[in-house]
């Protein structure tokens, strides 16, 4: 549980003044593993991720998908045996492979209908591809991103990529994993990063980690990601009423086109001294320089 890092054997080819050359060594790989979101013992989901802060992982996934809205409505979660079997402990279960998670919602939250509960394979390069169109974001979404009257000065948002990279201490012995960070647009203080292989699902673990805090909506925030902004990152921070969304690479038209509907500032490109605000610049300001 909680194993991040495998090491693997690897040859090593190198070009020098003499030639290619070729020498053994131990590669360091991030782990991926896939894990299988139950509610209340059904199937929901299954995706692969960085194993490591998986009740996050499930409890944001739940944000995303419109069955929980605040911390109150998640109850528990329990990592369960192999496929089809009970909760850990559970006379003939088998051995607890911490690759599947059980999740309880509290009183009186219903759980996902036959419309949501389906079960999907998701790739950590994808996230949920396809699954919701503008329309459907807007309708199912408890909070109105547009509404945040955050603001946040350009200097601050330019100099969030290097703070995220930072704190990736995973990434820095692999270089293979998305990081996403949570800081409040006000003070520029950094409130939560996650790592995983997937980038949908480290920022499932950030609005999960809010989630068990109980800090839903996150108004006045920023959610930073190391890759691009993709339709399901921006449906995330939506769903999690999160105003401000930066990426050091580009944005999709799909993300484009609902941050636009939803009021949502995003920006990408934030790399060195420069960047593209795509929606809602009005956010950002320029400080003694504007």
């Amino acid at each position: 549980m909680g194993r991040l890092t495998v090491h693997r054997p690897v040859v090593r080819i190198t070009r020098t003044d003499e030639g290619l050359g070729t020498r053994r060594r131990s590669d360091t790989l991030v782990v991926e593993e896939p894990l299988e979101i139950r509610v209340g013992g059904a199937p929901l989901a299954i995706t692969m991720r960085t194993p490591g802060h998986d009740v996050e992982l499930a409890a944001g996934f739940l944000v995303s998908e419109g069955v929980i809205a605040h911390g109150g409505e998640f109850r528990s979660a329990i990592h369960c045996g192999g496929p089809l079997t009970g909760a850990v402990g559970v006379a003939g279960s088998a051995e607890n492979t911490y690759n599947v998670l059980d999740v309880s919602l509290a009183p009186g939250v219903a759980p996902p209908g036959p419309d949501l509960a389906r079960r999907f394979y998701t790739t950590s390069s994808c996230g949920l591809c396809g699954k919701a169109s503008i329309e459907a974001v807007e309708t199912v979404s408890t909070y109105d991103v547009g509404s945040d009257a955050a603001t946040v000065d350009a200097d601050l948002l330019l100099s969030l990529p290097d703070r995220l990279r930072s704190e990736q201490p995973v990434f820095g012995k692999t270089g293979g994993l998305h990081a996403a960070g949570l800081f409040d647009a006000a003070t520029g203080e950094l409130l939560v990063v996650r790592e995983d292989v997937g980038r949908h699902n480290a920022v499932d673990k950030v609005v999960g980690w809010a989630v068990l805090e109980d800090r839903l909506p996150l108004r006045g925030t920023i959610l930073q990601v190391s890759g691009r902004a993709s339709f399901e990152l921006v449906q995330k921070a939506v769903m999690a009423g999160i105003p401000l969304l930066s990426a050091v690479s580009a944005p999709s038209s799909l993300a484009v086109e609902l941050a636009e509907a939803s009021g949502l500032t995003l920006a990408g490109f934030v790399r060195g001294e420069s960047m593209n605000v795509y929606s809602r610049a009005d956010r950002v300001g320029l400080g003694a320089a504007g």
